[in-house]
């Protein structure tokens, strides 16, 4: 491993460069369409990349399932190799099309992912963009992504963005005049933890500011978020980017400021370095009105040029450059992401069906709209495969020479009928119905994708602007749902969604529940993998699934009092950290080691199954004393262990200090309680937790 550059030696070097340009150069090279400047040999720069999972809208590359599902892995192992295929994809890129001249948007290597706002929200439709609703567990997955796709080398092998910075979680549909309001301790609590990580641990190289105000500052010109927190506080190095059009909304929307040169003099000055949009064309007037000064513009400039340097641009001995373009798209990274779908699936319910016997079906039908749709496969925010699989497809291949495969749309994903004005409503439920009857078992693909569920301007759904406004099936999914469990034929529903869904008790009648999420381009393969036991679903939920969105305050309402499974009174249709395996396993032996503010937590897991098995090993503390205590309890440790059968493997989990600390109502961490519970297991503590996995948590008090 080479030293990684520092941000002190690549400033050095900057301010060296940017003392060549005029103020003219320098302040065009603050929009992501940075020019090229000729006389410095600096070619021209398009920031604007996306890495979501996978490298995005730049043509051909490995498409990993969505990151809601990589979060649903509980592995940062495993999400730190996957960011690290991403970037030799990325670098694989860049090399070629910089090789001919081609530095459009999207052919970068600063890439705008990952996305670690908080899911406090079931009804956001960019929730599945996330890592979930838990902040430790968005921070870790946070920091493993980030390290990835950064690298260690001396040189950023790709150049990571932590977004969007903060208190961003919908509605999307009012999102860039919207007022976040949130209270100090919810800020420290719950929405600043995984930007924190991102920063201190991650070292990210970029952090993107939010559409919305927060506490009355929009965020891309918040002299709160940009200078006291992330650089004052944390001690950020690197650059800030707005979002897409966010700095415009400062006069557009928010009525902060009344004119464009007004919001680019508001941005800058608060330290945003960088302009998604236009707005930044309008510094020079900026300064000839006297808003900004000259070194402003300067130190941004000096920002990005430092990022620049960092991922080797200007430099003739990067290790990455010679990464070709045959590092794209290889077998080797599509047998990764098969893989990341397998672990991130989860088994919400199994009466025993899975997995199933292919040697003992003749007949399976294959039935809903997401049965053959490669749209769902996909997510948002990702690139073109080579090759897609859907679960109808990998269904055919599992069972060719072994059984017939019937297959019916069933119904469209949100409309009345497939065929539109002339047909009745319902118009293949009849078929679906016809070919449940025909078959030993019905696989029924129901749910949503990411074109239903998505980012504001890009989701296509008929209702919020990609949001949703509850959380049933829609369209005509509930009925194809009761019309073929009502044939008494064993339905498993395999499921694809980004969110938490309800299924109007239905459930209950269900054999079994999948949760594929958007499993990737492959998906489909993974998919009947699992269905026919050739690999074994091993995620966990990291969201809670709510029966209901009447338990939720207001979608507007940004207080977390009731929400997520931290302060939720309600109980969980499917709980936080809950997901069932094939193999049994179990948990012995707990022992807590009490440090002097800090605990060590040891236990012996065994697969007690007949094969190779993964579960996830969970720590949760509650704080016993103090009032300022999360209404219930947090994740505090997780592990993914794998276990060959009858294998068993003592394992020790540190539980740091910020486990047992509280925030008080002025945002300051503090350890306000010597008394905690803490509990060990493969789920979080808790009646609904106990009674679908059958299973309870160790538990010990400790005292310090």
């Amino acid at each position: 491993m080479k030293e990684q550059m520092t941000h002190a030696e690549a400033m050095e070097r900057a301010k060296a460069l940017v003392a060549k340009m005029t103020i003219e150069e320098r302040a065009f090279q603050l929009t992501y369409r940075a020019p090229a400047i000729p006389r410095l040999n600096i070619p021209e720069y398009n920031w604007w990349n996306e890495a979501l999972h996978g490298v995005a809208r730049a043509g051909t590359a490995t498409m990993f399932p969505q990151a809601i599902a990589l979060a649903a892995t509980f592995d940062e192992d495993f999400l730190q190799k996957v960011g690290d295929v991403i970037s030799t994809e990325a670098r694989a890129k860049y090399n070629a099309y910089s090789s001919e001249d081609d530095r459009d948007i999207y052919k970068g290597l600063t890439f705008w992912s990952p996305n670690v706002n908080i899911f406090r929200d079931p009804r956001w439709g960019r929730g599945h963009e996330t890592y979930g609703e838990d902040p430790y567990l968005t921070a870790r997955m946070g920091v493993a992504f980030i390290k990835g796709l950064q690298g260690n080398g001396k040189y950023l092998k790709a150049a990571a963005c932590a977004k969007h910075f903060a208190v961003h979680s919908g509605p999307e549909k009012i999102r860039h005049e919207f007022n976040a309001e949130a209270s100090r301790k919810d800020m420290e609590e719950t929405y600043l933890p995984a930007f924190e990580a991102c920063v201190k641990e991650g070292d990210v190289e970029s952090v993107m500011g939010a559409y919305n105000r927060v506490n009355g500052e929009p965020c891309c010109g918040s002299h709160t978020l940009l200078a006291e927190i992330l650089r004052g506080k944390w001690g950020f190095e690197g650059h800030v980017v707005s979002d897409c059009g966010a700095i415009m909304d400062f006069h557009e929307f928010h009525k902060v400021t009344r004119t464009v040169t007004e919001s680019a003099a508001l941005a800058l000055k608060n330290g945003c370095d960088l302009n998604c949009g236009s707005v930044f064309l309008h510094v020079l007037e900026a300064l000839q009105e006297g808003m900004i000064t000259e070194e402003e513009i300067t130190t941004a400039c000096e920002r990005l040029m430092a990022t620049r340097y960092r991922l080797g641009l200007f430099s003739d001995d990067c290790e990455y450059d010679c990464i070709p373009y045959s590092a794209n798209d290889t077998e080797e990274h599509h047998e990764l992401a098969i893989k990341a779908a397998h672990k991130s699936m989860v088994l919400l319910k199994n009466n025993g069906i899975l997995p199933l016997d292919a040697e003992k079906l003749s007949a399976v039908a294959v039935i809903g709209p997401n049965a053959d749709s490669r749209e769902v496969l996909w997510g948002n925010y990702h690139g073109t495969a080579s090759r897609n699989i859907t679960v109808l497809e990998g269904i055919r291949d599992a069972l060719e020479g072994h059984a017939r495969v019937y297959y019916s749309e069933g119904c469209p994903l949100y409309q009345d009928a497939a065929e539109g004005g002339l047909a009745r409503k319902d118009d293949r439920i009849a078929e679906a119905v016809h070919i449940a009857k025909m078959s030993d078992v019905v696989i029924l693909c129901l749910g949503l994708d990411g074109k239903f569920e998505g980012e504001e301007g890009d989701a296509n759904n008929p209702y919020a602007s990609g949001d949703k406004i509850n959380l049933e099936l829609p369209g005509r999914q509930p009925m194809l749902l009761k019309a073929v469990l009502d044939t008494g034929k064993p339905v498993v529903v395999v499921l694809g969604t980004g969110s938490a869904l309800t299924f109007n008790e239905e459930e209950e009648r269900c054999a079994a529940l999948l949760n594929m999420w958007y499993p990737g381009a492959l998906g489909g393969k993974a998919v009947a993998d699992v269905l026919f036991g050739k690999a074994a679903p091993s995620g966990k939920l990291p969201v809670t699934f709510y029966r209901t969105t009447e338990e939720l305050p207001a979608f507007t309402d940004y207080s977390m009092k009731g929400r997520t499974y931290r302060y939720m009174e309600q109980e969980a249709l499917y709980p936080f950290g809950y997901g069932l395996t094939y193999e049994p396993f179990s948990v012995s032996g707990l022992s807590v080691k009490t440090l002097e503010d800090s605990a060590e937590v040891t236990v012996t897991v065994r697969n007690e199954g007949n094969n190779t098995g993964s579960e996830t090993l969970q720590v949760y503390v509650k704080d016993l004393e103090s009032p300022l205590a999360v209404r219930n309890h947090s994740l505090a440790a997780f592990r993914c262990v794998t276990l060959n059968a009858g294998e068993e493997r003592t394992i020790t989990l540190h539980l740091s200090r910020r486990a047992f600390e509280e925030v008080n109502e002025e945002g300051e961490r503090v350890l306000d309680s010597r008394r905690f519970r803490i509990y060990v297991g493969f789920s979080q503590p808790g009646k609904r937790s106990v009674e679908l996995t059958g299973k309870a948590p160790l538990e010990a008090e400790i005292v310090f």
